[in-house]
């Protein structure tokens, strides 16, 4: 059965037990019920226009709690009054003149954020150098950060890139990619911290991570043939200092050793010559007082160191007026020569030839007929 059937006794528009119900009559007691409440006297009227006013009033408180607004621990508030800077608050819940008078801008204050960059240059050395870094900053002073430059983190890679530039184009690429590496992060972090300072843009940067140092992809075969051919200098610098470290201490040696030698002879024979001049002066004196004497005895004194020093062969010839001639210094070198051999137990030496042997029965022949 339909709700509006009228066989069911009852109408949608009239209570249960009483009159219909005036929609006029609700709405205004609702004004009458407000205007005691602020102190009017629309309560005693009634017309048409009184709703338009409720509804102003009721959007009005709404267009108030717009106003509010809550800044957390880590955060603050920065107000602006038609966009111009009024005050910073504090974290808590705030509230300012609505939009559009006023607007608030909160800004996390502890939050780092990391900034990528990546960049080619050139060396001082004319050397392409290929580098991965990451910026970690904060936005330290948010009236700054807000009102000071546009759009800061532009500024900040840009800012970034101007001081790693001065850092890679003041060293070497060997230098880079081996004992400074860890200096550029350092160096870099403090350029753009006082440029970022003297731009006032409000960011504090916390630290710069270097990533990646290295050659570009593009020139990688070239660099390694280059680097290949630096290490095989280095180890024929290595080699060559290797060797000049062992022959010029042991050149500098012979020649001390030489030195000395030379010293030593050049004393040996000063001091021969300066014993013989004595020698001479004194048997020139000798020869002065005695001069038959001393020839005597330097005759005899010759002829003996002269016998001394030469073989000496003894012959009767009374016996025979022939003088015979005999290799006997040969014959008795040859008889020590074969004596040392069996002494040492050597092989043979080369044996006596048929005419040295020959030589010898004839001699032994001869001094037994004699």
């Amino acid at each position: 059965m339909a709700w509006n059937d009228s066989g069911n006794g009852k109408n949608p528009w009239h209570r249960d037990g009483g009159g219909p119900t005036d929609l006029d009559q609700i709405v205004q007691n609702w004004q009458r019920r407000l205007g005691k409440m602020l102190g009017g006297a629309g309560g005693a009227r009634s017309n048409s226009g009184g709703g338009g006013w409720v509804l102003a009033v009721l959007l009005l408180i709404a267009w108030c709690f717009t106003g509010l607004y809550r800044v957390d621990q880590a955060e603050r508030g920065v107000v602006q009054r038609f966009g111009a800077y009024t005050v910073t608050t504090l974290p808590g819940l705030r509230w300012h003149l609505p939009f559009p008078i006023e607007t608030v801008d909160v800004v996390n204050i502890e939050e780092v954020r990391d900034s990528k960059f990546r960049t080619e240059m050139l060396t001082s050395d004319e050397a392409y150098v290929y580098i991965d870094m990451t910026v970690q900053y904060r936005r330290s002073d948010p009236v700054k950060y807000l009102f000071e430059v546009e759009q800061p983190e532009t500024i900040l890679g840009d800012v970034t890139e101007s001081a790693l530039r001065g850092v890679v184009g003041t060293s070497t690429l060997e230098l880079l990619i081996g004992e400074r590496r860890e200096q550029i992060p350092a160096r870099t972090m403090g350029e753009v911290q006082q440029t970022l300072e003297a731009y006032g843009a409000g960011i504090t940067v916390t630290s710069i991570n270097l990533e990646k140092v290295d050659y570009p992809p593009s020139v990688q075969e070239a660099v390694d043939d280059t680097q290949k051919a630096l290490n095989d200098a280095r180890r024929y610098q290595l080699e060559a200092e290797t060797f000049a470290n062992d022959i010029v201490p042991r050149a500098r040696g012979t020649k001390e050793r030489i030195l000395q030698d030379a010293e030593a002879y050049r004393d040996k024979v000063i001091a021969d010559a300066e014993g013989q001049s004595q020698r001479f002066l004194a048997l020139l004196a000798e020869y002065q007082r005695a001069p038959r004497v001393t020839r005597d005895r330097l005759y005899l004194e010759a002829i003996e160191e002269v016998y001394s020093n030469s073989n000496k062969i003894l012959i009767d010839s009374e016996g025979s007026g022939n003088l015979l001639y005999l290799p006997i210094d040969q014959l008795i070198n040859q008889s020590s020569n074969r004596a040392a051999a069996t002494e040492t137990g050597r092989s043979a030496t080369a044996p006596v030839t048929s005419d040295s042997q020959s030589e010898a029965d004839t001699s032994r022949e001869r001094r037994e007929r004699q």
